[in-house]
């Protein structure tokens, strides 16, 4: 079996090694556009930031090790077309301009997405940065760190410029955050991005909402972000409005994409073509609790998506049991989660839904510091099926998160969960954990 992978970060390299796993007589021959493998690019913001100092514990296995898996690998190679007729791909090396073309028995479409550029004058300026490959991050992180660099603008208030927000206060900048819609973290629930948007401005972040850019100009020695309400003077821009699909050298074969440009999969990875698979963040995916397709681009659908993909590559026919859109950010001082449908979702697909917001102590008052969690139920009226949840805190808020995330995958009730035996001792937890106050008053 020959099989080509396009694509070397989650995804692709999850694919690779269950294929290589499974089929150790397979040929397999990854092509990644990039210079680097199997990199964990959620952590480049604390790179950047200082958190971390070491970009090489960023990589999670080295070429070397794929090479030694007989996993054969070629940087800086891009898909420019593939012939799904005839089993064909065309390909670039961007280091000596040369084509070439590799056949295939069986191919996953692991090219990931890129960054969304805003389409106003300058924003291609070199001084406007987009921090979405290993290869920003080193960059920015050169930049950031600039004697000269004090004062640091942000476009886009999701995961991303928020993360880099924290990083930039960290290297002790001025931060000016500006975002068109009306409130931070869309995926979370208004009561929390509101959280967030007052922890960042405790923090000195000048946050600017329901702005819209308008252009980017530069000067000698500033840069200046334009907006539908003011300007603002930067050392640095950074803009993170969102992500798109890396498909579009797709564009001329018969497989099916979103609207977005995702490549439409089934549960067990593959496309709509024989032979052909995908997953990561140029893919959509299965969505547990909605039961449609959904397209997040996270790092723990990727690795887990292309693992199946891996599997079935190889003949298998594993099938994904469904994401539910569970995330998490740090916030300064502030730890947030989220997971499964949000309120605004729920009513949309006609679910008779009602929503609880509850505070409660992490743990009890005769152990010292207790903090505050704030937790938002969302579940089916009746059935009291629980159906997404949004938890945060100053501490030990997120890995609670998780467990409401296991009780919307095994379809739990809050009734259910409010009983489940969790543990308790004063040092982490109430007699009545603040997961079992939320989903009893949940009724």
């Amino acid at each position: 079996m020959k099989a080509i992978v396009l694509g070397g970060v989650a995804a692709g390299m999850s694919a690779a090694s269950k294929l290589k796993r499974e089929r150790p007589d397979a040929e397999i021959a990854v092509y990644e556009r990039g210079s680097f493998l199997s990199y964990g690019a959620c952590g480049l913001p604390y790179y950047i930031g200082g958190f971390n100092t070491d970009a090489d514990k960023l990589i999670a296995r080295t070429r070397e090790q794929y090479d030694q898996l007989g996993i054969r690998t070629y940087l800086r190679h891009e898909a420019l077309r593939v012939d799904t007729t005839a089993k064909r791909v065309e390909i670039i090396n961007h280091d000596t301009g040369a084509i070439l073309t590799d056949d295939y028995d069986t191919l996953m479409i692991a090219v990931g997405c890129q960054s969304i550029m805003p389409k106003v004058d300058g924003a291609d300026l070199p001084s406007v940065f987009y921090v979405k490959t290993m290869e920003d991050g080193l960059l920015f992180e050169k930049i950031a760190h600039l004697q000269g660099v004090k004062d640091v603008a942000i476009v886009g208030g999701g995961y991303i410029g928020v993360e880099m927000a924290e990083a930039m206060l960290h290297l002790g900048k001025h931060v000016t955050l500006i975002e068109a819609a009306d409130r931070l973290l869309t995926p979370f629930e208004a009561e929390f991005s509101e959280m967030a948007a007052q922890e960042l401005e405790r923090n000195g972040v000048i946050l600017r909402l329901k702005e819209r850019v308008t252009a980017f100009t530069e000067a000698q020695d500033h840069r200046v972000v334009h907006t539908d309400l003011g300007e603002y003077r930067a050392d640095v821009v950074l803009v993170a409005i969102g992500v798109v699909p890396a498909t579009g050298f797709l564009k001329d074969t018969r497989l099916d994409m979103a609207r977005n440009g995702a490549l439409i999969v089934d549960r067990e990875q593959r496309t709509n073509l024989p032979d052909i698979f995908s997953a990561g963040d140029c893919a959509v995916c299965w969505h547990r609790v909605a039961q449609e397709n959904y397209f997040l681009p996270l790092g723990t659908v990727a690795n887990k998506c292309g693992r199946i993909a891996g599997a079935n590559m190889a003949g298998g026919h594993e099938i994904f049991d469904g994401a539910m859109g569970t995330a998490a950010i740090k916030v300064c001082e502030l730890e947030m989660a989220r997971t499964g449908l949000s309120e605004a979702d729920a009513r949309r697909k006609g679910i008779d839904t009602a929503v609880k917001l509850v505070t409660a102590s992490d743990h009890p008052s005769y152990y010292p510091n207790p903090t505050k969690l704030t937790i938002k139920l969302i579940y089916e009226k009746g059935t009291l099926r629980l159906l997404g949840a949004n938890i945060a805190g100053a501490k030990n808020a997120v890995l609670r998160g998780d467990i409401f995330a296991t009780a919307i995958h095994a379809g739990m009730t809050t009734a259910e969960l409010g009983m489940v035996d969790l543990a308790y001792a004063p040092p982490f937890a109430t007699v009545w954990d603040a997961v079992h106050i939320a989903a009893n008053a949940a009724k």
